[in-house]
């Protein structure tokens, strides 16, 4: 581990140089490329710079203990050095872990209901709702791609994009069946009833991070579908691609222009592909992996919401809140919290082996 601390504090210093040079800036991408290292690297030399102090400390308070002046004083720094050093190796050890790349990146989620049939669309339509005020909280956005809704407000599916910093990172573990346990609004004899929906949470691909071969892909227009007024059912704007060698299909048609919906779903269709591929190659040891997180595969049951309990569970760490109507409200911040984690300790015990 040391040597790769030492690689890592070379490279630190290597970057705060060319960003001390101005020279740099004639170059705005390499500015910004090297603005980015720099802070993701910052909290890592910020904490072995702790450490290494530490222990300066913890030494120069030993040299002092026969000191009649200073001993007393000395053993205290030293002590106090000593009980700060596990904390720091500890968080060291989590800030070398290797770090998903796609953590950065915006999110695209797909909500579909799944058995149930309306109480299912009803409970997709709660889930979008959640995320939503999870997302307003964190001061991200949201912009809806697709929606198929019923005639009782529930939602078939959806496809919305959240943009924010960070916000793969957060969102991630939320793929898997969620449950549902309540009495639905369509049910006259007050039984409680399940239902699912499933979530898939996908890092925005730009075309140019998956290679899409233009020839490959077949986009017919229609027109959208839905409320919107007199534009949305006069024009042909809304994009469906369909990407032969996969059979793969993404649909875009919220915005007023077929440009914007064939961005967007370029976009889709680039963040499916990679997420397929991503799946190929993981799921050779997906079953054999011991994280409590679990795959993050979209047959996984990760969550049950039980309604008349106002309990919910997530079955990958154990967690039980009985909290649901917050939680309902956007407040996921301590089950996220958890699933993060129990991600981490997973990844250190595979790291040790």
């Amino acid at each position: 581990m040391l040597d790769k601390l030492k690689t890592i504090e070379q490279r630190y210093q290597e970057v705060e140089a060319r960003l001390a040079d101005p020279a740099t800036y004639a170059d705005p991408a390499l500015a910004a490329r090297l603005n980015k290292e720099q802070r993701d690297l910052a909290p890592l030399m910020e904490t072995y710079r702790a450490l290494e102090k530490a222990r300066e400390d913890m030494a120069q308070a030993e040299l002092l203990f026969s000191d009649p002046d200073l001993g007393e004083m000395a053993r205290e720094e030293f002590s106090a050095a000593k009980a700060s050093l596990p904390g720091l190796e500890e968080k060291l050890k989590l800030l070398l872990l290797p770090k998903d790349p796609n953590d950065s990146k915006n999110v695209i989620v797909e909500i579909r209901a799944g058995v149930g049939g309306e109480e299912a669309a009803l409970f997709a339509g709660d889930l979008y709702r959640m995320y939503s005020m999870y997302a307003e909280s964190r001061r991200w956005s949201v912009e809806v791609d697709s929606v198929s809704e019923t005639e009782l407000g529930g939602l078939k599916e959806i496809c919305f994009t959240i943009q924010g910093e960070g916000a793969y990172s957060r969102l991630k573990f939320e793929s898997g069946v969620h449950r549902v346990q309540r009495v639905p609004e369509t049910e006259s004899g007050g039984r409680v009833h399940t239902s699912t929906a499933t979530v898939a949470v996908l890092p925005e691909m730009e075309d140019v991070d998956v290679r899409i071969d233009p020839a490959d892909v077949e986009m017919p227009v229609f027109r959208s579908s839905g409320a919107g007024g007199q534009h949305i059912n006069k024009t042909s704007s809304a994009v469906r691609l369909i990407h032969r060698p996969t059979g793969m299909v993404v649909e875009c048609q919220q915005e007023r222009s077929q440009f914007q919906n064939r961005e967007k779903a370029m976009r889709l269709l680039a963040s499916r592909l990679y997420e397929q591929e991503r799946e190929r190659v993981e799921g050779a040891y997906a079953a054999d992996r011991k994280s409590q997180v679990g795959t993050g595969m979209r047959n996984e049951r990760v969550r049950t919401y039980n309604f008349p309990q106002g309990r919910l569970t997530d079955h990958r760490v154990g967690l039980t809140l009985y909290k649901l109507d917050a939680v309902m409200n956007g407040d996921l911040d301590e089950i996220i919290d958890a699933l993060v984690t129990a991600d981490q300790a997973a990844r250190l015990e595979e790291e040790t082996k």
